[in-house]
């Protein structure tokens, strides 16, 4: 069986109003700094806490840079709330999620490109198994102890997350429940 690479995968390239332009390999999207389509999705535990994890050294992005979030990129013709389920399940390694909560989009643009980043959240109750290609390390962490991590910057954070943690925090407060 071959298996395509993740550098051949083809990704809907975006205008900076998330409006479809073309489709190009996501190797050359991000040597060409193509604007693409990406989720990020907040996994929490049943006592609240946060999955924090470090991505594999082999990762085209960030490689064994520690994130907040799970997730990646839209395939092309793929839309934010199926990639963000699919995203979560794959990374998580588990099986039968709820549908990820979308909470808020924005033009991430930093290093490593610019892309569109769906932020969504999802409870995950099941035991996890994450992907191996995907997760070098995790744990669960309450909320107080990433904001900690984050704060001390000892960790090397994904850029994108860390606007997207950010965000969400910024999110987060202006709602009345602060959840």
């Amino acid at each position: 069986m071959n298996r395509v690479s993740a550098a051949d995968e083809v990704l809907d390239v975006v205008d900076r109003d998330d409006r479809v332009t073309g489709r190009a390999p996501r190797g050359e999207v991000y040597a060409r700094g193509l604007i693409h389509r990406c989720v990020f999705v907040r996994a929490r535990d049943a006592a609240g806490r946060i999955f924090v994890h470090r991505r594999t050294a082999t990762k085209l992005v960030f490689p064994a840079h520690y994130d907040m979030f799970v997730g990646g990129v839209l395939g092309a013709g793929e839309d934010y709330a199926g990639a963000a389920l699919r995203e979560a399940e794959e990374e998580l390694g588990v099986r039968g999620l709820p549908r990820p909560e979308p909470l808020f989009k924005f033009l991430y643009e930093g290093p490593g490109g610019a892309w569109w980043s769906y932020v969504h959240e999802v409870r995950c109750e099941l035991p996890v198994d994450p992907q191996a290609s995907e997760v070098a390390w995790h744990a669960w962490l309450p909320r107080e102890e990433l904001a900690r991590r984050v704060a001390e910057g000892a960790w090397p954070w994904v850029p994108d997350g860390l606007e997207a943690y950010r965000r969400l925090e910024a999110y987060r407060a202006q709602r009345p429940s602060g959840a």
